[in-house]
């Protein structure tokens, strides 16, 4: 039996994710705070990971592109999607010399649970009090809203994602970097 107190969790949590999958493309209107800048340095961060290497941080990328991308929860529908879409394409991301790296508030445990159960094969990070979620604006309380942000190899943010469907985001972001790294 569920006690209340979960349930009521469970469905705020819901409807903060379906509210999370509206297009906000206004920063003024953007859920979660305001949004770092682009063209400037991204936020420096470094969290935990589900691989076992103990923490990763924004510098380690150094000369590497990097798909930050924030989500909501391990194991949800539309998480999910996300997650296996960016793995199918991890080839494409890997032969354009990018990482990728996703964030939620998620712990270590969960996050290494969720990539054994959909074989992925880049690191979760847990961001479990928000802290690098809300220098991104991308914090809701007590989960990570699902935005993406691209960052070049000089640790610049490029671009921005705001309440992105998951289902066909990956050829988004793919298609932006293309457009990135030919300019």
């Amino acid at each position: 039996m569920i006690s209340r107190r979960a349930f009521l969790s469970t469905l705020l949590a819901s409807f903060l994710i379906c509210l999370s999958w509206f297009n906000f493309t206004s920063d003024a209107f953007a859920l979660g705070g305001p949004q770092p800048p682009l063209n400037q340095p991204a936020p420096q961060f470094t969290l935990p990971t589900n691989t076992g290497d103990g923490e990763v941080s924004l510098s380690d990328y150094r000369g590497k592109w990097v798909v930050l991308y924030f989500y909501p929860k391990d194991f949800t529908s539309g998480c999910t999607l996300e997650a296996r879409r960016f793995q199918q394409d991890l080839a494409k991301y890997l032969n354009r010399n990018v990482q990728i790296l996703g964030v939620s508030a998620d712990d270590v445990d969960s996050h290494a649970e969720f990539c054994d159960s959909e074989g992925l094969k880049f690191p979760l990070l847990a961001d479990t009090d928000g802290t690098v979620s809300q220098a991104y604006g991308s914090w809701m309380g007590f989960i990570s809203l699902r935005h993406t942000y691209i960052i070049d190899s000089k640790g610049v943010l490029r671009e921005k994602f705001l309440g992105v469907r998951p289902a066909i985001h990956s050829e988004e972001v793919l298609a932006r970097l293309d457009e990135l790294q030919s300019a």
